[in-house]
């Protein structure tokens, strides 16, 4: 179906799309999101016009929408957000390409990341993008990007999982936690999962050999150490992480979820870069890379069966800022995925 402005406008006149607006930085999703009209954007010589079929929210979502910590701002605005709204997980259908872009044509399928990716187009770097999964549909391939290379640079790269290790993943039931254990599982380890109770055989079903209820046990408190630790709830001290991991263990910190306006929980991460010099351990975090490569990488999983995203709920787009409330809100097993209109 066409939107309105396809079927109305006169030759020559801009052509609009539906698209959340974002015009402030705020902490409440809808204080700050509203739907309107824009004018739909040209793709450049270099770039992928995409049409939108399907979106997604993930944590980052919160952080580009509020600007906290305070160093967001120094990429997406310092005193006003510098894109129309948050959004950066895509899937959909080729709508042109310029000039110069070589390996996409009208009507490809493409999942992927683009800088305001809540509207019915996005002109896309064809270096962010890949092949949808042909198994998955848009509104699963949408929830990947993101997450999915959080996830597959923390297991593989990061952690550099192998067959036969005890991994500790937290976090378990989130975006990233879903993709993390099935990857690790997917890597021959012995996963143990940290979750809530109402998570519990949600993560269980995703290859966990073990799972731990955090709101009932200390998961560190017994005498089990783990080659891997990868922490995405963020809420365990420095401390009691490097005691649960064996000697020679590898710690990577994804998340680190505070109310610091200036560091927002980032300085577990900056402690741990400043120790693991001076300890066998090795303890760190990394920025999440957001490229083609790491997306075929996780095509190869999902066509394999091996990874599946676990999406929670759909929202239409005009439902952005309920979509984030509910992230906000905790109870979110794997992700929540936008559906945009005109399908």
């Amino acid at each position: 179906m066409r939107n309105m402005s396809e079927a109305t406008a006169p030759a020559g006149a801009t052509e609009l799309m539906a698209a959340v607006v974002q015009e402030r930085y705020g902490a409440e999703p809808e204080a700050v999101l509203r739907t309107a009209q824009l004018a739909r954007p040209r793709a450049r010589p270099d770039q992928v016009l995409v049409r939108v079929r399907a979106s997604s929210v993930d944590r980052g979502t919160w952080h580009t929408m509020a600007g906290l910590p305070y160093p967001v701002r120094a990429v997406f605005g310092l005193r006003r957000p510098k894109y129309p709204n948050p959004g950066r997980n895509l899937a959909g259908v080729v709508e042109a390409v310029g000039a110069d872009v070589t390996g996409f044509a009208p009507g490809d399928e493409v999942y992927g990341t683009a800088v305001a990716a809540f509207a019915e187009y996005v002109a896309a770097r064809p270096d962010r993008l890949a092949p949808k999964p042909a198994g998955l549909t848009f509104e699963e391939a949408a929830t990947v990007p993101v997450s999915g290379l959080t996830a597959l640079q923390a297991v593989r790269d990061e952690g550099r999982v192998r067959e036969g290790q005890q991994v500790l993943i937290t976090g378990a039931a989130g975006g990233v936690g879903t993709f993390a254990v099935q990857l690790a599982h997917a890597c021959g380890a012995q996963v143990t999962a940290v979750a809530s109770t109402p998570k519990l055989d949600a993560v269980r079903a995703l290859g966990a050999d073990r799972v731990l209820d955090y709101t009932r046990e200390d998961f560190l408190a017994d005498a089990r150490r783990y080659d891997v630790i990868i922490d995405i709830a963020g809420n365990r001290g420095l401390g009691d992480l490097r005691r649960a991991l064996t000697p020679l263990g590898r710690l990577i910190i994804t998340g680190g979820e505070t109310d610091g306006a200036w560091l927002g929980g980032t300085d577990r991460q900056l402690r741990a870069q400043m120790l693991s010099p001076f300890t066998r351990q090795h303890l760190g975090t990394f920025i999440s890379s957001e490229h083609a490569e790491g997306l075929r990488d996780l095509t190869a999983f999902i066509d394999a069966g091996t990874l599946k995203p676990v999406v929670d709920h759909v929202y239409p787009l005009g439902e952005t800022a309920a979509a984030v409330r509910h992230l906000l809100d905790g109870r979110v097993i794997g992700k929540l995925a936008l559906v945009l209109s005109g399908r």
